[in-house]
């Protein structure tokens, strides 16, 4: 096999070829439900330019299999780091332990030719020289920005993964995933006091997004502008009071408090605040949340799944009424529904379940400042950071890392230490505005469930929430 040909990386001479994969997935899942034979090759690698210096340069390579063999309910799965016929016979073994099936195989996924990034590798593209040096410069024009500038951090990011999904009924179909990110972190001083604002941008494309002037000097100039907003920030208040929601990564809340409870495997236990509840009004008018990933080049979006379906938007609520949940192949079957597109697995090492890919509530009619009129006394919630959210419940705790105290329709000063806590069913019920400005977050998005984690996008438009619990350390 030409060596330029990504699938080389999957298929050696004297291991394994593509003949051989079909025919041994056939023989071990031939008495299964359901089931693939997952191969991957993976490149990745990170840069790090802190304190002047670059401190880290890693570059990895690993590439392995798992199978997967399904019969009801029970799954039988193993993995190895070893492409090859005798390590996926040794594997078939773990298959042995479950019941043969009583029911014909499930239909393999429509086939798909749809490409949504390219499949150029952005590690080959740009010298490492280049990649350093990109580094250092952006640490050079931040610290020349403001005297201010205290510390700055630049992170690098890339990856390029083959992946190919073998079928026992003869189905295969292989994807080629770019990924690069690009994170500016500074640290500004004044009088003795440091605040840190940070920015981060990234998708399914290659290096040369990043390495445009225009954008990493975005970069910088959005993450000083946070840390020098936070130098000016006085506490948070304390209480229940109305709070307003910026567009496109605030909508992180909105992926932790509700998209995960819209995930079929918690629907189909019936362990989610959303379980059972097709049909319902679970939003007020006007609110519709869709899971999609099928939009060109973002960091949630997959040509395939990691079980070969095609990806899509999947409407979750539609004017407030709950339509469906994001679904695997497994909990699609066992509840009687396609799937969506939705199973992902962290690599070659994990099995897939329902995750989603990019997930965002859309435009309502509402102007953006108009909303900003109606807030008498509360918050304006510009950008989050870290949260703790119960997946089953909904229940979350976010802090937000760049909040304004809103007063009579105005903007006040920037608030510090100020949390969200609520829960995301109920937040849905309180909602009395939705902007039309619906944006998706700039890339950076990082999803985790059950141990594992994946690249996801979030977005939502502006959105005004009646009553949220605000912690803070000020009376309000």
């Amino acid at each position: 096999m030409d060596i330029q040909d990504p699938r080389s990386f999957l298929y050696r001479p004297g291991q394994l070829d593509p003949e051989t994969a079909s025919r041994v997935t056939g023989e071990v899942l031939g008495q299964c439900d359901d089931g693939e034979l997952y191969l991957q090759y993976s490149a990745s690698e990170s840069f790090v330019f802190d304190d002047g210096r670059l401190k880290v340069a890693d570059y990895n390579m690993d590439s392995g299999f798992g199978l997967r063999g399904i019969s009801g309910e029970m799954t039988g799965f193993a993995h190895a780091n070893e492409i090859s016929e005798a390590a996926i016979r040794r594997a078939s073994e773990t298959l042995k332990l479950i019941e043969p099936t009583k029911s014909p195989m499930a239909a393999p996924p429509r086939h798909n030719n749809r490409h949504l990034y390219t499949g150029d590798n952005p590690l080959d593209a740009v010298p490492f020289e280049k990649k350093a040096a990109l580094c250092a410069e952006i640490d050079a024009a931040a610290r020349a920005r403001d005297p201010r500038v205290a510390q700055v951090s630049v992170g690098l990011s890339g990856s390029w993964s083959v992946v190919e999904i073998v079928r026992p009924d003869g189905f295969v179909a292989t994807d080629i995933r770019p990924l690069v990110r690009l994170n500016v972190s500074i640290v500004a001083e004044e009088n003795g006091r440091r605040e840190t604002g940070s920015f981060g941008l990234g998708g399914r494309y290659l290096y040369g997004r990043l390495f445009e002037k225009a954008e990493w000097e975005r970069a910088i100039d959005t993450a000083l502008e946070q840390a020098l907003v936070n130098l000016r920030s006085v506490a948070a208040p304390a209480g229940e009071m109305t709070v307003l929601l910026g567009p496109g990564w605030p909508g992180v809340l909105l992926h932790e408090a509700i998209g995960h409870g819209l995930e079929g495997d918690f629907n189909r236990k019936g362990t989610s605040a959303f379980s059972g509840r097709i049909g319902d009004r679970v939003a007020v008018p006007g609110v519709t949340i869709v899971d999609d990933g099928s939009i060109g080049e973002r960091r949630g979006s997959l040509s395939i799944d990691d079980e070969g379906t095609p990806t899509q938007e999947t409407v979750l609520i539609e004017d407030g009424i709950l339509k469906g949940y994001m679904q695997d192949r497994m909990n699609a079957r066992l509840m009687g529904v396609p799937a969506t597109g939705n199973g992902r697995r962290q690599d070659y090492a994990h099995h897939p379940m329902p995750r989603m890919t990019n997930t965002f509530m859309k435009s309502g009619e509402d102007d953006p400042e108009e909303l900003l009129s109606r807030v008498k006394d509360g918050i304006f919630a510009k950008s989050f950071g870290g949260g703790q959210v119960d997946i089953v419940s909904g229940k979350f705790v976010f802090s937000c890392t760049e909040a304004y105290r809103v007063k009579n329709g105005k903007l006040g000063d920037p608030i510090k230490g100020a949390t969200l806590i609520g829960d995301g069913p109920t937040v849905l019920t309180k909602l009395t505005g939705i902007g039309n400005d619906m944006a998706l977050d700039e890339g950076v998005g990082i999803c985790g469930k059950g141990g594992q984690t994946v690249p996801a996008g979030v977005g939502q438009p502006t959105l005004l929430v009646g009553g949220l619990t605000v912690g803070g350390t000020a009376a309000a």
